[in-house]
């Protein structure tokens, strides 16, 4: 039992690690799918060179957040390969083989079907990114840097959790477009995507928003909570937007 229970603490620690990772790997203008295919191949080991391998290399804080994941992964396996091998070598009296190993294989079954988990996925999610504000200067919240297209003006991502000022909402009520800021598309949670959003949309927990618009406003916005506050900086927001129009 002792070694089925260190081997789900690894894996529970590995989710955490790897999502961690991925958060701060976006918040240095990674994507979040090429941030996490990283956080994974370094956690894990594989060593795939890809074009976006050669970016983390050449960038400092990239490169310093692989070496970490490189060194958690190692203790990892190390962990995991001790575990297994102790409780092979001295199992328990009353419990076979069989047994054993359909435990381990539960436990592992049980940690994948958890890691799958809406609310699970939120709540690694708030930690990885509580973790990273605390303990790192990075700028951790997801709106990071997909494409500088010129000036002020970004393409980036944002995340939305639960209270932001757009969950829950649709995008002809928020109007966005007032503060300068164009929905491009929306990747929902389960994967599929929306392009070219109507108004009619509704924007829902867990969504990732593709932007287009100042990198200022973008920033802003993915700070805003759904209450009063929030709504005093949407009308703000529209304001200074009306202004940046006047100046340009």
């Amino acid at each position: 039992m002792a070694a089925i229970l260190s081997l789900m603490i690894v894996l529970t620690l590995s989710l955490v690690i790897t999502r961690a990772a991925t958060i701060a790997l976006t918040a240095t203008g990674m994507s979040r799918e090429a941030a996490r295919f990283q956080a994974r191949s370094a956690f894990s080991g594989a060593g795939f060179t890809t074009t976006e391998s050669e970016s983390v290399v050449r960038h400092p804080v990239r490169r310093r957040i692989i070496m970490w994941l490189m060194l958690a992964g190692s203790a990892g396996v190390i962990a995991v390969i001790a575990s297994v091998v102790l409780a092979a070598a001295q199992p328990d009296d009353n419990v076979g083989a069989l047994v054993w190993v359909a435990a381990v294989c539960a436990a592992i079954a049980f940690i994948w079907w958890v890691s799958r988990r809406r609310v699970v996925d939120e709540a690694v999610t708030r930690l990885a990114t509580a973790a990273l504000r605390r303990w790192t200067d990075l700028d951790v919240h997801d709106y990071a840097t997909l494409l500088h297209v010129g000036g002020e003006y970004i393409v980036t991502e944002l995340q939305v959790s639960e209270g932001d000022w757009v969950a829950g909402q649709g995008l002809g009520s928020l109007s966005l477009r007032d503060e300068g800021i164009i929905v491009l598309g929306i990747e929902r949670v389960d994967g599929t995507y929306a392009g070219v959003p109507k108004s009619s949309t509704v924007i829902e927990d867990g969504d990732v928003l593709v932007l287009y618009g100042r990198a200022e406003s973008i920033g802003e916005l993915g700070q805003r909570r759904r209450d009063r506050s929030g709504e005093a900086a949407h009308t703000a927001a529209v304001r200074e937007q009306a202004e940046v129009m006047r100046e340009d």
